[in-house]
């Protein structure tokens, strides 16, 4: 087994044995992996802080054995990559980003590098640590919207006054009312229009949203990801995210 230096970002993490944990990581060089560590949950000296490293959402270095042939493999050395000053004690930003980790985790099905998708998701998580209130509301909506075009079923942003419907099982804007029930209508595609035209995250504060219209957007994006991803089901995240951000 060769030795790597890769980024990685947590995703979750299971106890193991007495003081071991096995971990899921969505790293630079490998895509989705899972590593056991040995040792990070003893009182000792040596194991001592040593598990909370592995938050969901941590963004951390490490010196990883590789072999393909291994569905398991393991760490050498581990440290924070970006150390966050708000995403583990601000409730808000924290239901944020758990909302990230599990939409990570139910889209990531290969352990395949996808360096572009990892980098993404770097900045989206240290841009939540910095945002501002308004930024924050917006923010699950602004990842969701945009994560889709890592896996080859983008919404395409041609809304008009002609392509009034986005069509949520052929992610388009379209002119007749489709069919089946999977689809939004005005303000709501308007909105997801707009939020397409975001770049950067600071953008999402000239977005102006309520509750309700956040609401709608959330259930109808994970509605999306429903049609386009086998067996995606419901998001345990959603109904914490929607009662915190208020």
């Amino acid at each position: 087994m060769t030795l790597h230096l890769t980024k990685g970002i947590v995703l979750r993490t299971v106890k193991y044995g007495e003081t071991s944990v096995i971990v899921s990581i969505f790293t630079e060089l490998f895509g989705i992996q899972s590593y056991i560590v040995n040792g990070v949950r003893t009182s000792s000296k040596k194991g001592s802080g040593k598990a909370n490293l592995f938050q969901p959402g941590a963004i951390l270095e490490l010196v990883a054995y590789h072999n393909d042939l291994h569905h398991l493999q393991r760490l050498r050395e581990f440290k924070w990559s970006y150390l966050y000053q708000h995403i583990f004690f601000d409730v808000v930003k924290n239901s944020v980003a758990l909302f990230m980790v599990e939409l990570l985790s139910k889209t990531l099905k290969q352990p395949e590098s996808n360096p572009e998708l990892f980098y993404f998701a770097e900045d989206a998580f240290m841009h939540l640590d910095k945002a501002d209130e308004q930024v924050v509301g917006n923010f699950p909506l602004y990842f969701a919207l945009h994560l889709a075009s890592f896996y080859g079923f983008r919404f395409t942003d041609r809304y008009t006054e002609e392509t009034p419907f986005f069509d949520l099982q052929e992610g388009e804007f379209v002119h007749e009312h489709p069919v089946h029930p999977h689809f939004l209508s005005y303000p709501y595609s308007y909105i997801t229009s707009q939020l397409l035209k975001v770049m950067q995250p600071d953008e999402l504060t000239q977005i102006k949203l309520n509750q309700e219209t956040r609401r709608t957007l959330l259930h109808a994006y994970q509605m999306y990801y429903a049609l386009h991803i086998q067996d995606f089901g419901l998001m345990k995240t959603l109904p914490v995210l929607q009662e915190v951000l208020g």
